[in-house]
């Protein structure tokens, strides 16, 4: 192996990496706010990437239709909530016409958009917005219908939850774009060195993506009310609502940010690869991976993890392209072996 070669191989491990570290920070805090093991992290990827590159090619995204459905049972499901409980109904009131303007309103104007406005002709950075605008809301609505009500159950039930989700997403990914893969456009053709190796531009994007958004979501929890409600939430749940931090709408929240993650990864990885409407899922088990490194619980550590995962899958794919995932998969077996046999088993919080 020269060292072109290496650095090519360095550079891709490198972007993978950043891809997987973001997705493992949003499966740590989703974790660390609500005990989900968030399996439809994989469907965000997937449904972010296929609903621009449909954008991209001029057809109406089905995850609008999707989105205005989704708002629909959710307006619902908080209504006969509101209205089972005598004093939630004065309260259901007052807010029916936030609910109708986000619930209902907001999808079906997305969905009279891409309808009506000659997609392909728009600049990619509204093409982007509009697909991040489509997916992100999903978040937070699934939250509301399927996990919401069973905030406070064991892990083992959120997880069954969670598998349910994800296989029902599956389908429906299936049912919307088929199943042949899509990618999108490159962001850029420029290409550069740097010394004597070669650097794509498309490369360089993703890490001053991913650096970027890492930044932000630092300054969000370290200087913000709201990410320090959430950042409560995760060390407390308990002490968190005592006082008086809405634990429902730090679930919605962390669910909103994961969506926003997992649908800009998406984004992000479209140019390099075709994806399908279950590809995401393989896709985010490797930040899942990185995510275990840092035991569901340290930002740091899963991000460094993340970037190991992509590393070692870059350069397995250039020695054993067959074994690539085997090998990938098989790192995280020590890794949980080591997690069990040192960590402090505790009463599960109720």
């Amino acid at each position: 192996m020269d060292t072109s070669i290496l650095t090519v191989l360095f550079q891709d491990g490198i972007t993978t990496g950043a891809i997987y570290a973001l997705l493992s920070l949003a499966l740590v805090l989703v974790f660390s706010v609500t005990r989900v093991i968030f399996l439809p992290q994989g469907e965000f990827v997937a449904f972010g990437a296929l609903t621009l590159a449909a954008i991209q090619n001029g057809q109406a995204p089905a995850t609008a239709l999707l989105l205005v459905a989704l708002g629909g049972v959710t307006l619902a499901v908080e209504s006969g909530t509101a209205l089972r409980l005598a004093p939630s109904r004065a309260r259901l009131v007052r807010r029916l016409p936030l609910l109708l303007l986000t619930q209902l309103a907001y999808p079906l104007a997305l969905y009279a958009l891409t309808r009506h406005v000659a997609l392909q002709e728009l600049a990619m950075p509204l093409q982007i917005a509009l697909a991040l605008g489509i997916v992100v809301p999903m978040g937070p609505m699934i939250y509301r219908v399927a996990y919401q009500p069973l905030a406070h159950s064991s892990v083992l039930v959120l997880l069954i939850v969670s598998l349910g989700v994800h296989l029902a997403m599956v389908g429906l990914g299936l049912l919307m774009f088929g199943p042949e893969g899509s990618n999108t456009k490159p962001f850029t053709d420029l290409q550069f060195t740097l010394g004597e190796s070669p650097v794509s531009g498309q490369s360089v994007i993703v890490l001053v993506t991913v650096a970027t958004l890492i930044a932000a979501i630092y300054v969000f929890f370290d200087r913000t009310l709201t990410g320090k409600a959430l950042r409560a939430t995760a060390v407390n749940r308990l002490g968190a609502r005592l006082v008086g931090v809405g634990i429902n709408q730090a679930g919605k929240l962390s669910f909103a940010m994961a969506a926003g993650i997992g649908a800009l990864c998406g984004i992000l990885i479209a140019p390099f690869t075709i994806v399908n409407y279950e590809s995401g899922f393989i896709i985010a088990l490797k930040g899942f991976v990185g995510a275990i490194f840092g035991g569901l619980a340290s930002y740091p550590v899963a991000a460094l993890g993340a970037v190991s995962v992509g590393l070692v899958e870059s350069f397995s794919s250039f020695w054993a392209s067959s074994y690539k995932e085997l090998i990938v998969f098989t790192v995280i077996l020590p890794i949980l072996l080591w997690r069990s046999l040192t960590s402090h088993h505790v009463d599960e919080e109720a």
